[in-house]
């Protein structure tokens, strides 16, 4: 079987397809299709949505899911597939879905049922989590929460670099639904099957300083698996939450291809 030739990278919260930039151009560099879709309405640039915040108040998971998995169903292969924060999130659930050839997620937020939330996590989010009115918002990020919550290996001046570049707005009602997710009956928009012999392989990638989302919940997203099929984890010391665009990002987009490459099936 030939080896996937296409690559899908799918964003996070509060920053746009812009923020892979840089692992774009490596991986077209290395001879590979790349195609790093926004969410529905986020197709402009970032300053457009910080002025007219509408796609994100507007936004659900099952939108996102829903046009991602279009454009993987119109490629003539099953691509990789790899996506960063909430990005990582929909990696499962197209995974989950029967899309995809591998699955590599950094430093993913949590499916339904993975119910660990360090004390990190808690002060990177409260800022949007402790107004219940934000539930209908697109709520900013200042600098300050995006230091703690993204960049906090950075030196200022970089952080406040990719701040300026890269954040926008979070959807106040896909991070609260997320959250309440694992307390409301039935399944939710983020639950996958965790005894789906059929997804592909997964690896989850964390870093060790990330306030965020750190690797006690990867670890414990990845544990909730007991299918069959190949889950595996990988931790990198010293690096943050916005991993894509830490210093030596190269040698992990490396590991990421690499690894996709040896377990696509």
């Amino acid at each position: 079987m030939s080896k996937p030739d296409t690559i899908i990278l799918i964003h996070g919260f509060w920053v746009t397809p812009r923020s892979w930039e840089d692992w774009i151009a490596h991986y077209e560099a290395k001879g590979f299709k790349v195609i790093a879709p926004a969410y529905p309405g986020f197709e402009v640039e970032v300053e457009a949505l910080r002025a007219d915040m509408t796609p994100i108040e507007n936004l659900t998971v099952a939108g996102v899911v829903d046009k991602i998995a279009g454009i993987i169903e119109g490629l003539d292969s099953p691509p990789i597939i790899m996506g960063h924060s909430a990005g990582g999130v929909f990696t499962q659930l197209l995974l989950d879905r029967g899309l995809g050839a591998v699955g590599v997620t950094l430093n993913s937020a949590p499916t339904e049922g993975v119910k660990v939330v360090p004390l990190s996590q808690l002060k990177s989010t409260f800022p949007v989590l402790k107004n219940p009115a934000n539930h209908h918002k697109a709520v900013p990020i200042s600098f300050e929460q995006w230091n703690y919550a993204f960049t906090n290996t950075f030196p200022d001046d970089e952080a406040r670099r990719l701040y300026d570049r890269y954040a926008i707005p979070v959807s106040g009602r896909v991070l609260f639904d997320s959250v309440l997710g694992n307390f409301q009956p039935g399944h939710q928009a983020t639950w996958v099957d965790y005894h789906n012999d059929k997804r592909a392989p997964l690896l989850f990638l964390s870093g060790s300083e990330d306030h965020i989302m750190p690797p006690k919940v990867q670890a414990s997203n990845a544990a909730h698996y007991k299918s069959d099929t190949i889950t595996e984890t990988k931790v990198y010391d010293g690096y943050p939450h916005l991993m894509p665009s830490a210093p030596g990002w190269q040698a992990i987009a490396d590991h990421a291809l690499d690894w996709a490459l040896a377990h696509a099936r």
